[in-house]
């Protein structure tokens, strides 16, 4: 049975979610909780190879399972943009706000307004690698809405809702997003290692 899995983040907001989502089966720990301060490169041009280089960096140099996520928002009328470079979208210094002001900008004039959030999970366990996704498909909106959630949150509106993740709070947020897709397939995998 999987005991203790290190998430390699400091995010406060996806450890709580995540912790939400596997609770009482799994000790999930953040890189500050293994004294990891490192400045995990994500070089790949990819999410997939992002979750998976700061997974293998984890497990190569601390010896833990861990899983690692990487999450981009996707617009269509912007060709995927911002894709793996959301955290980053106005600059190195991961601010929400420049970014989602960037992302307004870039959609000014734009009538094609649809968008998906995709989160890839890197889990590895026992030196075997594996890979989970989760994808919600919406639509971003012309003004920011809502308080709640982080990052893009308050620009995006899922398919079937009105409101968008920030409007909607975090209990109905943690049930639908992105991230709560790829986290439900890992703990279903978890699931199944502890039933052997």
């Amino acid at each position: 049975m999987i005991t203790k899995l290190v998430f390699a983040t400091n995010n406060k907001h996806k450890l709580e979610e995540v912790r939400h989502i596997i609770s009482g089966k799994t000790e999930i720990l953040s890189l500050a909780g293994i004294d990891c301060c490192d400045d995990i490169p994500e070089t790949a041009g990819t999410l997939e190879g992002n979750a998976l280089l700061k997974a293998r960096y984890i497990k190569l140099q601390y010896g833990y399972d861990c899983f690692a996520d990487d999450t981009g928002l996707e617009v269509e009328a912007l060709h995927n943009a911002p894709g793996v470079y959301s955290a980053r979208y106005a600059g190195e210094g991961h601010d929400a706000e420049a970014n989602m002001n960037k992302l307004l900008c870039q959609m000014q004039g734009q009538s094609n307004r649809k968008a998906r959030f995709r989160t890839v999970i890197a889990l590895i366990i026992k030196d075997k690698e594996y890979v989970f996704e989760g994808i919600v498909n919406g639509s971003i909106v012309t003004d920011k809405r809502g308080e709640a959630g982080f990052g893009y949150d308050p620009l995006f509106i899922p398919d079937t809702y009105t409101l968008t993740f920030a409007q909607m709070g975090n209990e109905l947020k943690n049930l639908i997003s992105h991230r709560a897709l790829a986290v439900k397939q890992l703990a279903a995998f978890l699931s199944t290692l502890s039933a052997e």
